[in-house]
């Protein structure tokens, strides 16, 4: 007979004499508490009985389980997410973040000269000849999809000068660099950077007035001559890192009244006076100099630069470039601020890039050549990291061997013309 048949049955006169309520009419809540009473029971049997059989037979009673394993009932969850990783198929198909080589852009540095020339900073990465180094390199990225990338030139000293007429020659090492890339691979996405540090003897973006102050409108005058260049000899997309007030709607206006309304312009929005930027500056020799007679040279950046304490700034900015017309807004360094890239990401409907610095390049080459870390675990999870908080392009020196591993290792060559 059932506890709810039970519940039917009136009591019999004995039965409440004898204070026998088995047969009575208990109360909804009682019978509630009976039946998990007789749940519980019955687990705690099933647990037994399961004990008994693996005392007895292990091998058999739970293969692959250590011994000493307590033996415990299921849980009651609702919900088990890890039903959802059990196999690679199933965390394939719902992964939330897509990371493959057109994401990355490629940064390479060229000098005027023949021969790469490697970067003892970071280990991998080579100065290289423009003619046929540079040539070489894009090519083996192309050949695994990454179809972007954007120079940075190595101007010898005797070509630098106080205002940095160098990054306006239209003969100069970028714009023959740009003609080459373009004649070569006609489809390739060439960006360019708008700054003139590698061109300034002082190693300022901008120019430096005698008792240290940038001069910023004047400056801005100079990246707009330095942009038209640029694009005159065929970049496609223009990146002014400089971080002159105005300097996005300037450049922007100035395209347009040369007939370059074609040519992007991926700001660098939120770029911080950050210290991970030493190996970079060692490629291009662009640190600041020392202060010279009669003369304060600022021994940093921070004047013009984003101090990295401040979050809401970054968004100042983004509004800013965006009303300016910039077409991409770039944060850079990138791991260090992932909560800035969110922040343009939220804010804006424009592509968001972030820059996977020359510091943070090193630091994951260095802990890979000591045996720290596994590189290519590391470095695949640091660019999926930067595409999860926003990121849509993602500028990294890993960009090549990224895009190597992303197809598997030893995949065959893609041809390229």
């Amino acid at each position: 007979m059932t506890v709810g048949h039970l519940a039917k049955q009136p009591p019999c006169l004995t039965c409440r004499r004898q204070g026998d309520l088995s047969g009575a009419r208990l109360p909804a809540r009682a019978v509630s508490r009976l039946r998990k009473s007789k749940q519980i029971t019955r687990a705690i049997a099933e647990a037994e009985q399961l004990e008994l059989a693996f005392n007895a037979d292990p091998a058999t009673a739970r293969p692959g389980v250590p011994e000493g394993t307590p033996m415990v009932p299921p849980q009651d969850l609702p919900s088990r997410p890890r039903r959802n990783r059990r196999s690679p198929t199933i965390r394939q198909a719902i992964s939330e973040t897509r990371i493959g080589p057109e994401n990355l852009l490629l940064p390479v540095f060229v000098h005027d000269g023949e021969d790469n020339i490697p970067i003892a900073s970071m280990p991998g990465v080579d100065r290289l000849g423009w003619r046929h180094g540079l040539l070489q390199s894009v090519r083996d990225a192309r050949a695994y999809g990454v179809n972007s990338v954007v120079l940075f030139p190595k101007t010898p000293d005797h070509l630098k000068t106080r205002t940095g007429e160098e990054a306006y020659n239209d003969n100069g090492l970028v714009q023959r660099s740009i003609r080459l890339l373009k004649d070569t691979f006609p489809d390739l996405e060439v960006y360019t950077d708008v700054a003139l540090d590698p061109y300034n003897s002082d190693g300022h973006d901008g120019i430096v007035r005698d008792d240290g102050v940038i001069m910023n409108d004047e400056t801005v005058e100079c990246l707009c001559r330095q942009a038209i260049s640029q694009a005159r000899a065929g970049a496609d997309c223009v990146s002014p890192s400089d971080m002159m007030d105005g300097r996005v709607g300037a450049i922007r206006q100035a395209l347009d009244d040369e007939g370059f309304s074609h040519v992007s312009i991926m700001a660098y929005t939120a770029k911080y006076a950050s210290a991970f930027y030493g190996p970079f500056r060692d490629a291009l020799a662009s640190a600041p100099s020392t202060g010279k007679l009669g003369r304060v040279i600022p021994p940093n950046k921070r004047t013009y630069q984003q101090d990295p304490a401040n979050y809401r700034e970054a968004l100042r900015e983004a509004r800013l470039d965006e009303a300016e017309g910039a077409d991409i807004m770039m944060v850079k360094p990138g791991l260090p601020y992932l909560d800035v890239i969110r922040l343009l990401r939220d804010n804006s409907s424009l592509p968001i890039a972030a820059y996977h610095v020359s510091g943070e390049y090193a630091m994951l080459k260095a802990a890979a050549l000591q045996g720290w870390l596994d590189e290519r675990e590391a470095v695949l999870e640091s660019l999926l990291s930067l595409k999860r908080a926003g990121a849509d392009i993602i500028l990294t020196y890993y960009a090549g061997q990224a895009a190597r591993w992303m197809a598997g290792e030893g995949a065959a060559l893609k041809p390229v013309a």
